[in-house]
């Protein structure tokens, strides 16, 4: 059996709005993020979901508690959270500032200065960004290529083990975690250069298939095209 998967990013957060890195760091739900996540949940009320699940981090529960609330057509039980669905770790650049931190790893991969981070993948690569964030890091913590890889696989077998009998089900997750998912697994994504970076409260929506295979047929939807 092949089950749906509606990968909800989640709301505005106080790093988000503040342009601030935000990876495995966390920071509460904006007004904003709130409002816009409650327009999310109201277009999903009539969609009916075997179970919802949740990264680890508190955004993402805070949001998937959100999206629980508003339905009216599932039983949804305690939420599951799933580490393996966090947002990219960037080490030690976790709280500073955006721009800055992009013109850090452009020059890391040595293309000059440059803190457009869509004109720094496009440029090098995604695998080669990941690199040249771990190198520009000064403790070398952030994900690279092959920690990420590895976290995405894994996420989808448990995922995969998770749903064996479930339909249809809804995932928060992150940012640059689905964005990451998407370059991988959307078949409009070279798999190499950057792609849209999904809103807040929009919906990516995946396809696991019986032999384990995951697929992303729409990404970055507003949910009320859904």
């Amino acid at each position: 059996m092949s089950t749906e998967v509606y990968l909800v990013r989640h709301g505005e957060t106080m790093f988000n709005q503040l342009n601030k890195v935000q990876g495995w760091c966390d920071s509460p739900l904006t007004i904003k993020g709130i409002n816009d996540l409650k327009r999310t949940a109201q277009a999903l009320r009539q969609v009916h979901f075997d179970n919802m699940y949740s990264s680890d981090l508190k955004r993402a529960i805070d949001t998937v508690h959100l999206m629980k609330d508003a339905n009216q057509v599932s039983e949804i039980g305690k939420i599951k959270k799933l580490p393996e669905f966090r947002e990219v770790f960037f080490g030690s650049f976790e709280g500073d500032d955006v721009e800055d931190t992009w013109e850090q790893v452009a020059l890391a991969a040595g293309i000059g200065h440059e803190n457009n981070v869509s004109k720094i993948i496009n440029q090098v690569g995604i695998y080669e960004f990941r690199e040249a964030t771990k190198k520009a890091d000064p403790r070398h913590l952030a994900e690279n290529k092959d920690e990420l890889d590895a976290r995405m696989v894994r996420a989808v077998k448990v995922l995969a083990t998770l749903t064996k009998h479930e339909n249809r089900v809804l995932l928060v997750s992150h940012g640059d975690f689905i964005k990451t998912l998407g370059i991988k697994y959307w078949n409009q994504s070279d798999g190499l250069h950057d792609i849209i970076f999904p809103d807040n409260g929009s919906v990516t929506r995946g396809i696991l298939h019986d032999n384990g295979k995951f697929e992303i047929v729409d990404y970055n939807v507003s949910a009320e095209k859904m």
